[in-house]
């Protein structure tokens, strides 16, 4: 026996004139299990007395007590019994049936990973188990490979629930978090709550570990991991351990899915399905017994917080064929552990601190995080109480938008979604409206410069641009008017100004000059119109100066501005000269004829000394040149005189 055995007080001591304590099997942070003989009953059991400086505390002693509770509640062959429960002094203690055997969590680490077979067998015992638990409203919270005794005879049965709470009280406090932190549900580091669909997580975890040798997660400290937990999907076991089959890959995957909801509801849907699975794979539960080689209860010396712990022993599955049995190899390993001990002893209760210490503070401590709500489309006093009931502080913020309206909130700081501290502050950023801009003069500017432009503004094009006919470059733009976003009225912005982003913009842009088509004939007038959109409207007139059927001019628009395709430009086409017919005027006197003829817009000649100072009436016309016929004003015409007798 060794010397922690020898100076253990309980060792040999009576408990409650009824319970002769032999040897010790494990020490955890709450309580230290021991063999022990039940002296009315002659059996051996195992005896949990929870220690001396927790005794005081009502919230361990009611933990305690809860612990025979719900076990003793449960009957079903893979749950530990619980005998007995009671207080010897200061001393309380729970009795237990007494199982020689080991824990999942040492074949774990003697094979690494499990068969198929093994594992089947292993989860169909333990979902049984935990199935008459979730059936009875109990949750056992601490599921993990610690915590699954394999017997020397061959039973499987799920311990130590001293976590175990009603499904109805789910919230669990600071105290009560104190699963181990590689198989904690994700809404048990978020929220501190827990169901069955909790259990469900940790045998995931526990299945997943199974089938490829080690756990899902790893990190230094255990805060990593319970953090991985909280935000990262399991992954796949076959992409650790190929062989998987794809069944339990998917049940892996089902039970470890981070929102509960998505998970089986509880321990016997999830065995359903296992069942299933066997008879697809062909592979059933079948635990080949060993016989019990009388092993006697000593204390390993391994603190491991294994409440339940039982004494080494065998356990081996149909597929295993290593040349050593598991017995042979179990023994072994138990006298190596008695050697290194201390050593385990004291990283086992460190890391018993750490995972009580996670507990504190993911369940009720700074680490209890809650999620920042959606606030967006709040005005900052309604944002603020939302926060107050997420037990968040809102800290007013403020940035443009063009797409939030004004007094709106935007966003959060963090942003909705994300888990913060109680208490925390979060800045409500509200919407101040678009933001204005100066804006530089755009006349002159190609129509895709002057966009470019206004969209780094984030101003844009409504509809296609006006054309107008003017003396600037065909293509660039002659006005601009922006529109504020929502309405309101125009800004003429040719020549710059001051708009609101999301404003959007009208351009006129010049189709160039109208040709210059004045003396050109009125086919090929007609022609240069219709090139650049024009059309034409023609009219005739005289003209003295210009060829007949050249264009005398280019009138202007009807309703007056410049001309815009398609529109119909006036033209005046020549005629040519107009012609007058030559008056008839021999006959009458010099100074009638001349009249006569000038009037009509001719020209006088041939009157010559002495008849241009002869009497008048003395005078007449007796010819003249020409003497008929329609001609151009200004002609002259000759006229011959003679002198009346």
């Amino acid at each position: 026996m060794s010397t922690s055995q020898q100076t253990d007080p309980l060792i040999g001591r009576l408990v409650d004139g009824r319970y002769r304590v032999r040897a010790r099997i494990a020490r955890g942070g709450m309580a230290t299990v021991y063999v022990a003989t039940d002296l009315r009953l002659e059996r051996r059991v195992a005896l949990k007395v929870m220690h001396s400086h927790l005794s005081d505390d009502t919230v361990f002693q009611s933990r305690f007590i809860q612990e025979a509770r719900a076990a003793a509640r449960l009957a079903d062959p893979h749950v530990v019994n619980v005998f007995d429960q009671g207080q010897d002094g200061e001393m309380a203690y729970l009795v237990m049936e007494y199982l020689p055997g080991i824990t999942m969590r040492e074949l774990l680490r003697e094979q690494k990973r499990l068969s198929i077979p093994q594992t089947i067998t292993i989860m169909d015992a333990v979902l049984s188990g935990l199935a008459a638990a979730h059936r009875a409203g109990i949750v056992h919270r601490d599921v993990k490979p610690e915590n699954v005794l394999l017997a020397e005879d061959g039973r499987i049965k799920i311990g130590d629930f001293g976590l175990a709470r009603a499904t109805s009280a789910n919230t669990a406090t600071g105290q009560m978090l104190l699963g181990t932190i590689a198989y904690l549900a994700p809404e048990l580091v978020t929220r501190g709550t827990a169901d069955a669909r909790s259990d469900i997580y940790a045998l995931g975890i526990m299945l997943y570990e199974m089938l490829v040798g080690e756990q899902p997660y790893k990190g230094e400290q255990p805060m990593q991991i319970a953090y991985q937990h909280a935000t990262d999907s399991v992954p796949r076991p076959s992409a650790r351990n190929p062989a998987i089959p794809e069944q339990l890959d998917e049940l892996v995957m089902w039970a470890t899915e981070r929102n509960p909801d998505d998970r089986p509801t509880d321990a016997r849907v999830m065995l359903d399905r296992l069942r299933e699975i066997e008879k697809d794979l062909g592979v059933f539960p079948h635990v080949v017994r060993a016989p019990a080689p009388g092993v006697i209860a000593v204390d390993d010396g391994v603190d491991s917080g294994e409440l339940t712990k039982v004494m080494p022993g065998t356990f081996t599955a149909p597929t295993v064929t290593d040349h050593v049995d598991n017995a042979t190899r179990l023994r072994r390993r138990a006298r190596r552990n008695t050697r290194k001990g201390a050593w385990l002893v004291a990283l086992v209760l460190l890391l018993t601190g750490l995972a009580g210490g996670a507990g504190w503070w993911f369940g009720s401590g700074p680490g209890s995080l809650v999620m920042v709500p959606d606030v967006t489309g709040s005005t900052i006093e309604e944002a603020t109480g939302i926060l107050a009931e997420h037990a968040l502080v809102a800290v007013p913020g403020q940035d443009y938008s063009r797409d939030v309206p004004l007094g709106q909130a935007i966003r959060t700081d963090p942003e909705a979604g994300a888990r913060v501290a109680k208490d925390a502050q979060v800045t409500v950023v509200i919407s101040l409206g678009p933001q204005s801009h100066d804006i530089p003069a755009l006349a002159g500017q190609t129509l895709d410069a002057a966009t470019q432009t206004l969209s780094e503004f984030y101003i844009t094009a409504s509809g296609d641009p006006a054309r107008f006919f003017t003396d600037a470059a065909e293509g660039t733009v002659i006005r601009a008017l922006v529109t504020p976003p929502g309405g309101g009225d125009a800004v003429d912005c040719t020549n710059g100004c001051t708009a609101l982003e999301g404003s959007t913009v009208t351009f006129d842009v010049s189709a160039g000059p109208v040709p210059d088509v004045v003396g050109d004939t009125q086919d090929a007038a007609i022609a240069a119109l219709e090139a650049v959109g024009l059309k034409a409207s023609v009219t005739e007139d005289f003209s003295d100066d210009v060829e007949e059927g050249r264009v005398i001019s280019v009138g202007t628009r009807e309703d007056g501005g410049p001309f815009q395709p398609n529109d119909a430009v006036p033209l005046v086409v020549s005629k040519g000269p107009q012609l007058f017919d030559v008056p008839n005027v021999v006959g009458m006197t010099r100074d009638k004829a001349k009249s006569t003829l000038e009037a009509a817009g001719f020209k006088v000649s041939g009157i010559v000394f002495p008849w241009n100072i002869a009497v008048n009436d003395l005078t007449e016309v007796v010819s003249q040149n020409p003497a008929s016929g329609s001609y151009r004003k200004g002609t002259t015409v000759e006229i011959s005189l003679d002198v009346r007798q």
